[in-house]
């Protein structure tokens, strides 16, 4: 079994240009109306598709509100990865930090208001 998430957005040239262009990510495949893309390595894809699509069931035409989804990513090189995102003028919306759940992570949020959390796990603090 595979799993990968779905996100139903009008914004598919931004979202490309910004996993692509700027966290490095693949295209595995697009068209007008659909979007999937790959983890550096292939070890995880995401798919973005247009809103409103009459060949598509109900559950699968509303956009996606911006709201309540985030994407964790789990690398070794966060602290590398954070200082990359920084250089490229990526805001950053939770600073790095170490969490006492062992955690160590800082996140960003993508053209559809996605939190994307950069994850390294650790040993928990204490």
């Amino acid at each position: 079994m595979k799993l990968n998430a779905g996100i139903i957005t009008d914004n598919l040239q931004a979202t490309k240009h910004f996993y692509v262009a700027q966290l490095g990510f693949g295209v595995t495949f697009e068209n007008e109306w659909y979007l999937l893309l790959h983890t550096p390595g292939h070890s995880s894809e995401i798919a973005f598709l247009k809103p409103g699509l009459p060949a598509q069931a109900p559950i699968f035409q509303q956009p996606f509100n911006g709201r309540g989804v985030y994407l964790t990513i789990e690398m070794d090189e966060v602290d590398a990865w954070y200082e990359t995102i920084k250089s490229k003028g990526i805001p950053i919306s939770v600073e790095m930090k170490d969490e006492p759940w062992g955690d160590r992570h800082f996140a960003i949020i993508d053209p559809n208001g996605i939190g994307i959390d950069f994850v390294r796990y650790q040993e928990p603090q204490g």
